[in-house]
């Protein structure tokens, strides 16, 4: 199977998964122009699907969209994305903070989530996953990672880190959380695959949005950095508005 026909069939996959939970995807333009981001939640609760993305000069913060139901704000309320300097963030907990910090005292994507393992939400388990694009890299283009445990067992932490030295033009590598819905939720099994990005930064979002379960989507947002000038533009959808 071709790469392309790889790409088309994981994403057909990935409309028929109910629950991939949240995800990343991280890739190159058709045109070479600019690296990709892509950033998803899901959720099955009213805890988890009372949530907005917020564009906050360039951070994206989690919100509550209705302050009044809030019951747990513990692991649904974070900063997905964050930059510093020439490196961009993007994770699906409060791990963006501590990758945004060990950066700005001079460490590394891998010695910041090294020091973190899984969340906390037994029986679950549900893995940190993170990537970063940083222009300073001289090794890859862009990096992703997933901590999680061994087949939900709380006494294996796993650590798992994708490096890409180049990008494809048109394509993204994506993973996420879940590998589909079930009790416990069974985490990510593999290494990232492909998927299609578009020159367009909207046609990208929204055809990611399109694939995501709809009874079970919450927001998703779409971040495109330009390669020869570093300035970036999100685009967010909300399901709640």
């Amino acid at each position: 199977m071709d790469l392309e026909k790889l790409a088309k069939f994981n994403m057909e996959q990935l409309t028929k998964n109910s629950y991939p939970g949240r995800g990343i995807i991280s890739g190159l333009s058709p045109d070479g122009g600019h690296y990709v981001q892509i950033y998803w939640i899901m959720g099955r609760s009213q805890n988890s699907r009372n949530r907005v993305f917020q564009n906050e000069k360039g951070f994206v913060r989690t919100k509550a969209f209705d302050e009044s139901k809030v019951t747990d704000p513990s692991l649904i309320i974070y900063y997905p994305v964050k930059f510093w300097q020439n490196c961009h963030i993007v994770s699906n907990g409060d791990q963006t903070d501590t990758i945004y910090e060990c950066l700005q005292n001079g460490g590394t994507f891998e010695e910041a989530l090294d020091t973190r393992k899984f969340e906390p939400d037994a029986p679950n388990f549900t893995p940190r996953i993170s990537g970063i694009i940083d222009f300073n890299d001289s090794r890859s283009l862009y990096q992703l990672s997933i901590i999680k445990s061994a087949a939900n067992r709380p006494e294996t932490c796993i650590h798992s880190y994708f490096r890409y030295s180049k990008g494809i033009p048109g394509v993204g590598h994506c993973l996420h959380t879940y590998s589909g819905d079930g009790e416990p939720l069974p985490s990510f099994a593999g290494e990232p695959y492909p998927v299609i990005l578009y020159n367009d930064i909207d046609q990208t979002a929204n055809c990611y949005w399109d694939l995501l379960n709809r009874d079970n989507r919450v927001s998703l947002l779409a971040k495109y950095i330009d390669i020869r000038t570093h300035e970036s533009e999100i685009r967010i959808i909300n399901q709640n508005k």
